[in-house]
């Protein structure tokens, strides 16, 4: 065990979290372009460790070469890798992202391109995982999950119950007991209005609401307020995947430079967070890929973005 592993014990967590990490593989106008460490809890997590907060994924992966890639990449991020579990029974999951770089839009399969194959898919943490990082869990300050199971809602009941923020952003309604029991336990659920507008827009919850609306902006709200944030216009368009993913780094990077508490957490007390994040999010349009602003500029660049965000206030 390294010592930053080791250390992970015993001082607090910055962000811990689990949910959909993937291979990425990215398919530029039809060639294999790269791949990396992908999926929202991926993205995010990956990117904050970059950012050098102390990060800890909590995640099931294979045994296999896919999952010694995307534990590398966690592990080259700075990130606490002693949460994830290899299983000899499975395999990683991986996601081919198709691009068309003339008109930015991107697409996703769990089919192989090239092959036609079904790909690996996703798999929840199991109990192994979870029973190894509850002690870990009560000293986080933030607790992330795009994903539900009933060993990931678990981990966030044993998060919120310390006090940690617990950042929600589902992709789906799934099982709506689930679903119901993470609303309750959310201090911030964010999504896209496109997917789960419809599902969530009479559903009441004392947290705050992040709500996407594409390149138009988004609004962030609680039961006393609602505050439109215009999107903030890209340079360039070359790929908009991670780009809402780029606004949950900038608004939970936010939130530990300011130490906010679960308890009291408010609308407004987010907007210099999400102004970071979308300003991160417009710079990341003009790359390819979920980070390509982190893998072509760096983290340092990355970071000027998000402290510029005061000249908007």
């Amino acid at each position: 065990m390294n010592m930053q592993d080791s250390s992970c014990r015993h001082s607090r967590v910055d962000v811990a979290g689990t949910g959909f990490a993937v291979l990425d593989r990215v398919y530029a106008d039809g060639d294999l372009a790269d791949e990396t460490l992908g999926g929202s809890c991926g993205n995010v997590l990956v990117s904050l460790a970059m950012l050098h907060r102390h990060v800890a994924p909590v995640l099931a992966l294979g045994d296999d070469d896919t999952g010694h890639r995307l534990v590398d990449e966690f592990t080259q991020a700075g990130a606490t890798t002693r949460y994830i579990t290899r299983h000899a029974d499975l395999r990683s999951p991986v996601l081919a992202q198709e691009l068309d770089t003339a008109s930015g839009r991107h697409d996703f399969s769990f089919v192989c391109p090239e092959t036609r194959e079904d790909l690996p898919r996703y798999q929840p943490i199991s109990e192994k995982e979870l029973e190894v990082a509850l002690p870990m869990l009560t000293h986080c300050s933030v607790f992330y999950a795009d994903r539900l199971s009933d060993n990931i809602l678990e981990a966030m009941r044993a998060a919120e119950a310390a006090g940690a923020v617990i950042f929600f952003e589902p992709s789906a309604f799934e099982d709506s007991e689930l679903f119901e029991e993470a609303l309750r336990l959310a201090t911030i659920l964010k999504y896209s209005e496109d997917r789960l507008g419809k599902r969530l827009a009479d559903i009441l919850t004392d947290c705050v609401r992040i709500v996407t609306y594409g390149a138009a902006g988004l609004e962030v709200c609680d039961r006393g307020e609602t505050i439109w944030c215009e999107a903030i216009d890209a340079p360039t368009v070359l790929d908009t995947c991670g780009s809402g993913d780029m606004v949950s780094v900038g608004v939970i990077d936010w939130m530990l430079t300011k130490q906010f508490e679960a308890a009291c957490l408010k609308a407004t007390d987010l907007l210099e967070g999400v102004v970071a994040g979308q300003r991160l999010a417009a710079e990341n349009c003009a790359y390819a890929g979920a980070r390509g602003l982190f893998k072509k500029r760096g983290a340092s660049y990355v970071r000027e973005v998000l402290n510029a965000r005061a000249a908007r206030f």
